[in-house]
Parts: structure tokens; sequence; C-alpha cells
């Protein structure tokens, strides 16, 4: 199989970015992501472009990867357009992986962009249902808030649902989802383009306002603004690069509607395949914490420790920066931010600077191979699309 790798990342300070249009946050992206990786543009044979909501928040229905690239020496190439809700964006590495594994393309870059914060609330709230099936979500909202006509925010009445029962089957408490947020944002203070840079303490998490319960507001990823890219190349077309970024592994599958299938289990068992490693290889985790319960259950999923055991995995300090496998080192989802469409590049390049050694004061020491969980939508019970990528250092 022909042998991919990351050799260029660049991404925009992720927020409230007033005045940014998808277009200057995915040029912006792109460009500091070809100068990284030392190419023109003319050497560039593939763009996938990856957004979710601009349709709904913006109207750019369609073309949209073609209008980000405007400014960037990309026009006229090849582009394809990506959604697949909140793993758009990691979704679209693994369609340019395959292109290039092909051989139809040497070098591809993967853009993310959101822009969220132009619009009310409630209005992206709104936008973000459109993440589940559409003709069942009077019945699925039913389901999951006993109210069909509830309208305020969906999916973060999915992860307390969610939560409640994690509570329930491994003993997990309202304290341990806030010393997750606490952790990461420890982690976010040292990101100098993490949305959130400020530690929070557990008192201070719980003290803000209840959001669904058990989850409060500084236990949930925040709307934001952003955009994150991605240049990949065969590395048969390149000499020794130090800074290269092998792929590994990368592993995609889609939830089932009223079934649980285990869905992010599945997908790491398939990307541990394809890598030749298991957990145990592991030095540095980035997952979608979208709510912080959801890293506890990660440590399950992902193999780090049994099934119920979370809640002492995180006590014990192994995933803090300085433990056996930092989790979120980037401040994760609520803390680095969620413009849903670049979260998936964004999580790439925060493996692919741990790995170089280029994370400054989140350094993880002795980084050498990482793995990023990144899942979105919901088909009830689960979510829609999965993906679980792993990097490993090329030389």
């Amino acid at each position: 199989m022909r042998e991919v790798d990351i050799i260029g990342v660049g991404m925009t300070q992720f927020g409230r970015l007033e005045g940014s249009t998808l277009a200057s946050l995915g040029s912006s992206a792109i460009q500091r992501a070809l100068a990284d990786a030392g190419v023109t543009a003319d050497s560039v044979g593939l763009v996938v472009h990856g957004n979710a909501m601009a349709g709904v928040l913006t109207g750019q229905q369609m073309i949209r990867g073609q209008v980000v690239i405007t400014d960037t020496g990309l026009s006229g190439k090849p582009v394809i357009n990506v959604e697949n809700a909140c793993a758009t964006a990691s979704t679209g590495v693994h369609v340019a992986l395959a292109a290039i594994r092909a051989g139809l393309y040497d070098t591809a870059v993967v853009c993310g962009t959101e822009k969220m914060t132009h619009r009310s609330t409630a209005e992206v709230l709104a936008a973000m249902t459109s993440g589940t099936d559409v003709e069942r979500l009077p019945q699925i909202t039913k389901d999951v808030t006993g109210d069909p006509a509830f309208t305020g925010s969906f999916f973060m009445e999915i992860y307390a649902a969610f939560a409640r029962d994690y509570m329930a089957t491994s003993g997990a408490t309202i304290e341990d989802f806030a010393d997750v947020a606490a952790k990461n944002s420890g982690h976010g203070a040292l990101n100098p383009l993490a949305q959130y840079r400020q530690k929070r303490t557990r008192e201070e998490i719980l003290a803000s306002r209840l959001i669904a319960a058990p989850l409060h507001l500084l236990m949930c990823s925040p709307i934001a603004d952003g955009a994150a890219a991605i240049v990949l190349q065969a590395a048969d077309v390149r000499g020794r690069d130090p800074r290269a970024v092998r792929i590994q592994g990368t592993a995609l599958r889609s939830g089932v509607p009223g079934m649980d299938s285990d869905v992010e289990a599945l997908t790491a068992a398939a990307a541990y395949e394809q890598a030749g490693v298991g957990p145990e290889d592991i030095d540095v985790v980035e997952v979608h914490d979208a709510a912080s319960p959801n890293e506890l259950a990660m440590y399950e999923k992902l193999s780090f420790c049994a099934a119920g055991e979370g809640p002492a995995f995180l006590a014990s300090g192994a995933t803090a920066l300085d433990g056996r496998v930092p989790f979120n080192p980037s401040g994760g989802l609520v803390s680095r931010g969620h413009p849903v469409g670049a979260t998936g590049c964004a999580q790439l390049i925060e493996l692919t600077t741990q790995i170089r050694g280029e994370a400054g004061d989140r350094q993880v020491e002795g980084a050498r191979i990482g793995l990023a969980e990144n899942a979105g939508g919901y088909l009830h019970p689960e979510a829609a699309a999965c993906t679980v990528t792993i990097l490993g250092k090329a030389s």
C-alpha cells in the first residue's frame, strides 16, 4: 500500500472571529499549511474541502470548497466537497488518503471550515439538528427529551442523556465530568489557538449554568468560527523529511439507526488493525469531547481501560499532560473550540504538532504515535459517523 504523510499543517484561531468569512478562514489555514509543507499550490493535485452547516448558516449551499480556495492559488484544481456532521474534516482526510493511495494524485490539501458566530445561538442550534434524521426528528426528540416540540440544545440533551446512563453503569459522578473539563481547560490555556485559554477548577465548572442535567455550561463545547488545513503527500515523491508524520491507519464507519453497534469501538479496532498497533502503543490522544463526559467513555471505547473504569483511569492522572497517555492536549472541543467542519483536521494538526515535538508548553514528552477519534451526527442511539486515525513518525 502506498504510504502517505502529513507534510504541512495550518489553522486559524478558533472562536468568535468578527468579520471573517468561510473564504477568509479557509484561505488563511490553507496558506499556512502550504508554507509549513514548503510546497506551492502548483504541486497540489487535489483539494478536499469539508464544511457542515454553511448551507444553512451562510446560504452557500453548494461549491463551498471552490469558493474557499479562490485566493489560495488552488482555483482550477479538482475539488471534492465533503459533509459528515462533526466528522466532516476527518472524513475529508479519509477521502484524500484513498485518492493518493490509489495513485490518482501525489499531493492533496484537506481543509475544514465553519462560520457559526454571526448567527444567533437559536439559529445555530436549529441548524445542528440537521445532523440527525429530520424525518424522524420529532420521535427522536421525544425519546431523548420527552418533548417532541423541544427547541433547546438538541445535541446537549443527547449528551446529557448519555451522561446519565454512563453514571448509572460506571458509577461516574458529576465531579468526574467537571474534572475532565478542568483538566482540558489547563491544556487549552497552553494552546495559543484555543477559543478559551483560562484554566478552570472543578468548583468553577460546577458553578457554571446548568444546560441539561448533569451538564454545566463549562462542560459543553462552544459555538465557534475557524478553519484547519492539512497537506498530504505520498512518501514516494518526497525525500526524507524529519518533520513528516505518517498516516498509519484510518477507519471510517457509520452508526446504525435503532441499534447500538458500538460504532466508536468498532472504528477504533479497525484503525488499530490497519496501523498494527494497540492502545498500549499510543502516546497521545485527541477525542471528540463535545461534552466532557464523552472523554470518559472514550477511555473505554478506545480500549485504554475496561468498561466502567473510565473514572478511575481519569483519577489516576493517566490522561493529564504529564500522564501515561495524555488526552486532548489541545484543550479538546470544550476549550479549543468546535467549529464543526474544522474539528477533525484540528485534531490531526494537534497530533502532528505533538509528534514533531513542536507543541511548546503543552508538549507530550516522547510522543511518537497519536490517535484521534472524531464522531458526528446522531442516528439514535449512536453517532451517525465516526473516524479513528492513527499517526506516527514517518522516519
